[in-house]
C-alpha cells in the first residue's frame, strides 16, 4: 500500500516492531524512527514493547496533512495465554484520537492481504481462517473467500449469531482440528412465519425477533443450524441483531 503510493526511496516513520521496518525496506522505501528525519509517511504495526514516545512521535509527524499514515490492522484485543490484551487497534486509536486522522490499512480487515496471500500460495480455494468476526472473517469475506471463525480467542456463539452480513462465516469451528471433521449439510428454506434450518440432528425456526432450537447433538452443531436459520431470516441486517428470546426444545 505503501509503496503504490510513494516514490522509491522515500521516507517512512516506523511505528512498529523491526519487522515492519524490514517490510517498509524491502518495499524499496527508507524507514527512520523520527519526525526530525522528515518522513512522508507513518506506517504504524503491532509491537507489545512499543512505549509512548513512539505513539508521540507518530502524532506529531502526523500533524502534517500531507504526511500518509497506514496502519497493518485495528485489531483492538489479540488472545493471550492470561486473557485478552490490547491489540494494535487500541495503539491506532490513541494516535487517532490525538491526530483527529484516520489511516489507511493495509491488513485485516481490508481485502488486499488475503487477495495477495492466496495469490502467492497460489491457493484456488482459499479459506479465512481467524477469531474475530469484525476483521479476520469480514476480510474474507470482502475479499469473496470461504472463512471459517474459530472459537478460540473473542467470540461467543451469541456474537457469532447476531452478526451483520459481512461478518457472518461460512464455517464455525471450535478450534482448528475442526477443518479435519465432517462439516454438517445444512438445509434452509422459508416457513409461515420466517426462515428454519436443519441438520446434524437440529432444527431451528426463526421469526423476525425469535429464535427456536429443537434437538439433539453437539452444542457447536445447534448453533451452526440456528445461525444458519437466523441469518436467512435477516440477509440485510445493518447493525448486530440478537433474538429477543431464545427458545430451547
Amino acid at each position: 500500500l505503501l509503496k503504490t503510493q510513494l516514490p522509491a526511496g522515500a521516507k517512512v516513520l516506523i511505528t512498529g516492531a523491526q519487522a515492519l521496518a524490514d517490510c517498509v525496506a524491502a518495499a524499496g522505501l527508507t524507514p527512520v524512527t523520527s519526525q526530525a528525519d522528515e518522513p512522508v509517511a507513518v506506517a504504524q504495526g503491532f509491537n507489545p514493547k512499543i512505549v509512548w514516545e513512539d505513539l508521540a512521535e507518530a502524532a506529531y509527524t502526523l500533524a502534517d496533512e500531507k504526511v500518509l499514515w497506514v496502519a497493518s490492522n485495528t485489531d483492538f484485543t489479540i488472545p493471550k495465554e492470561r486473557g485478552i490484551a490490547p491489540g494494535n487497534g487500541t495503539l491506532v486509536g490513541a494516535v487517532a484520537t490525538a491526530t483527529g486522522r484516520t489511516p489507511q490499512v493495509a491488513g485485516k480487515p481490508e481485502s488486499p492481504i488475503f487477495v495477495t496471500a492466496a495469490q502467492k500460495l497460489n491457493s484456488q480455494r482459499p479459506v479465512v481462517v481467524g477469531d474475530r468476526l469484525d476483521t479476520d472473517i469480514q476480510g474474507g469475506n470482502r475479499a469473496a473467500m470461504a472463512t471459517a471463525v474459530v472459537m478460540t480467542g473473542v467470540e461467543t456463539y451469541q456474537s457469532i449469531l447476531a452478526a451483520i452480513p459481512v461478518e457472518r462465516p461460512t464455517y464455525i469451528l471450535e478450534d482448528l482440528a475442526g477443518f479435519f471433521e465432517d462439516y454438517p449439510q445444512i438445509q434452509v428454506q422459508a416457513t409461515a412465519t420466517g426462515m428454519s434450518a436443519r441438520g446434524a440432528g437440529w432444527f431451528a425456526e426463526a421469526t423476525d425477533t425469535e429464535l427456536t432450537i429443537t434437538g439433539e447433538g453437539s452444542e457447536i452443531d445447534s448453533w451452526r443450524v440456528a445461525c444458519a436459520a437466523w441469518w436467512a431470516a435477516h440477509p440485510d441486517a445493518s447493525a448486530p441483531l440478537a433474538p429477543s428470546q431464545v427458545h430451547r426444545g
